[in-house]
């Protein structure tokens, strides 16, 4: 069984607090990437209609042979998939690729307000979900403001906000909110992009007190601080490695000086701006 701890979402169900994504993985190499982040003990797996890789995913879920209530499966609805009736043909898709008759949790990719389609795209996940085909329903890069609105017009509280965060990028008033909220919030991008947080001086300084990689030392401030983190890697010693992180503990100094990294610059897009 993984030694990955679980946190517990508002319906009550558990994930895994460290998963394994999939973005810009083409699907031929996410097959071999999956099957190896699942031999090291994974057994969390983020994926998107947009990545256009569940079919590889689902390659590798299914050649594990891991039982399935062990695996704990999400993706994403696409952005030219949004709307009440499109979103349930993409979802059976969804499925369809992953060789699933079921996700552990299916989230909206982006809000893309110019749109004005994510209430009546949540609604049909609500349906989703109440015909047990998703077993928790969330979002990606939404922001309070968004989140409210869902709120005043839908039932189903989002279990899972999938944000940008990282230690150059912490994102402070979205996590209040969800906590205030009871939503997990869950990193994209947990380790920045790059080498650049990596090789930042305070990073490297911690990672050598606890004899760890930058790497590692990263994800280990992501698990203490109560988010969910989906590093992705193709490199399987990398993989292995973004794993190894359950053997020390960070201390409060060194979340005192991860804290003082915050330089609230995002890496991706807007979740305000993006529409397409």
């Amino acid at each position: 069984m993984s030694k990955v701890p679980s946190l517990t979402l508002n319906n009550g169900i558990e994930m895994p607090q460290l998963g394994f994504g999939v973005w810009q993985v083409p699907d031929d190499e996410a097959t071999r990437a999956v099957a190896t982040a699942l031999e090291a003990g994974y057994r969390s797996i983020d994926t998107a209609s947009l990545y256009a890789n569940e079919e590889g995913t689902g390659r590798a879920l299914a050649a594990s042979g891991i039982p399935r209530e062990e695996l704990f499966v999400t993706t994403k609805l696409g952005n030219g998939d949004q709307g009440y009736d499109a979103t349930l043909r993409a979802f059976d898709a969804s499925l369809s690729r992953l060789g699933l008759d079921h996700v552990d949790l299916y989230l909206i990719h982006w809000p893309l307000p110019a749109k004005d389609l994510y209430v009546d795209t949540y609604k049909a996940f609500e349906k989703i979900l109440a015909d047990g085909r998703a077993r928790a329903i969330g979002v990606s890069n939404f922001l309070p403001e968004h989140l409210e609105r869902l709120a005043g017009e839908t039932s189903v509280v989002p279990a899972v906000n999938q944000i940008e965060l990282h230690p150059q990028f912490q994102q402070a008033a979205s996590r209040a909110y969800h906590t205030e909220h009871s939503i997990v919030t869950e990193a994209w991008s947990p380790l920045g992009q790059g080498k650049g947080l990596l090789e930042v001086p305070t990073v490297v300084a911690i990672a050598r007190k606890h004899e760890r990689t930058p790497a590692q030392v990263v994800l280990r401030w992501h698990l203490q601080t109560g988010h969910v983190a989906i590093p992705k890697s193709v490199t399987p010693s990398r993989i292995r490695e973004n794993f190894d992180v359950f053997g020390f503990e960070l201390d409060g100094d060194d979340l005192a000086a991860f804290a003082a990294l915050d330089e609230g610059r995002r890496l991706g897009g807007d979740p305000a701006k993006v529409n397409g």
